[in-house]
């Protein structure tokens, strides 16, 4: 029979997801979907592409922010059914489904909970992810590599479509850099977190002498931003440079010059795109994202503006937040929020939801003071 302890969390967990459906405001949630379904069907949608996408993209996101919330809904419905079930004929089996069940959907309420943190101006939106690797040779390419898989893990775990914009493989082991696109609701506020520096301490595979060995690769998250943004970037400021798609090792794997690389050159930030089918949609790429960094780039340095005249600079801009210890005591530490992992092989692939749920925690607490 289900004791005592299991019918309080059980009471816990309704409890904590009638918060979350306030916050979300269902309501208002289904109102916005009735009113962009009725926009998406206009028959002269498409004489304004740009509008069109805007529509199109805004009723999908909404359309699967209200799934997920009604599918937990449905799912704790369903589990008082099951305790009900495992009570009447007295099921050993069903209980401990039950229990199970209330297990898992104990962790997806508390992401859910977490998400409702999640309240900055381009949170909701879906996040471009880009890792370069940094200072540490072949050891620091690997790294690289391990951190692309370990997010592209993550995204596997939750089911969330993603798409690689740009691999830059290094001569020897791993990538130089990578891009990719997880095109979901909230995927910028939870991958925001991430960004920075992180660092991989290990005895070094690629030297010959065991020695421990430290290496860094960079995490940049930036929005996802509509077609429209507002950023516009004269011709004359930017260098369009066309090449052929590479793989590892850097053999050739097409035979046309498709992949495109894009330099700013006020600021030089440089953004390349090889993965779509045709150079016309890996320019039309690469200038999303760029005008994208260039929007955030502009409104840092304002806020930096803001912090320089309040007379409270701070820097932590590039910042390491996050080792990796893959020798000894074998350890994951965060060192904004102090979270630690002590399976680091679980981290890396994909197992992630603790160190973000403690990063968003840590943020907000940080904005509320």
């Amino acid at each position: 029979m289900l004791d005592q302890d299991f019918t309080q969390a059980l009471q816990a967990l309704r409890s904590t997801f009638r918060d979350i459906r306030a916050v979300v405001d269902v309501d208002a949630l289904e109102a916005d979907i009735a009113r962009l379904s009725e926009e998406a069907g206009a028959p002269d949608l498409w004489d304004d592409p740009a509008a069109a996408q805007k529509v199109t993209s805004a009723l999908s996101h909404r359309q699967a922010e209200l799934k997920r919330v009604s599918e937990v809904e449905q799912r704790i419905d369903d589990l008082d059914v099951l305790v009900e079930l495992a009570a009447e004929m007295d099921d050993a089996d069903a209980e401990e489904e039950a229990r199970q069940e209330l297990a898992a959907l104990e962790g997806v309420v508390g992401q859910l909970e977490v998400q409702t943190l999640l309240d900055g101006e381009y949170d909701p939106r879906g996040a471009v992810v880009t890792i370069r690797s940094g200072a540490g040779g072949d050891d620091a390419t690997d790294f690289a590599e391990m951190l692309m898989r370990m997010y592209l893990r993550w995204a596997e775990r939750h089911k969330y479509p993603v798409k690689v914009m740009d691999t830059s493989y290094a001569e020897g082991a791993g990538i130089k850099s990578a891009t990719f696109e997880v095109d979901v609701p909230y995927a910028y506020g939870t991958l925001s977190v991430e960004a920075g520096t992180h660092r991989l301490a290990r005895i070094s595979p690629f030297g010959s002498a065991d020695k421990r060995q430290t290496s860094f690769a960079a995490v940049e998250v930036i929005p996802i931003m509509e077609e429209a943004v507002e950023v516009e970037i004269p011709e004359g400021d930017i260098r369009v440079d066309v090449f052929r798609s590479s793989g590892p090792g850097g053999q050739s794997v097409n035979t046309t010059d498709s992949a495109v690389r894009i330099t700013h050159l006020p600021t030089g930030l440089v953004v390349s795109m090889q993965n779509e089918k045709s150079q016309i949609q890996n320019r039309a790429a690469a200038m999303r994202v760029l005008q994208t960094r260039l929007l955030l780039l502009k409104r840092e340095e304002e806020a930096a503006k803001k912090k320089e005249l309040a007379g409270t600079i701070t820097a932590s801009w590039g910042d390491q937040m996050r080792s990796y210890f893959l020798y000894g005591q074998q350890l994951v530490k965060d060192l904004r929020t102090g979270y630690e992992v002590g399976n680091p092989a679980s981290v890396f692939d994909g197992d992630l939801d603790g160190l973000i749920a403690a990063g968003i925690k840590w943020r907000k607490r940080k904005d509320d003071d």
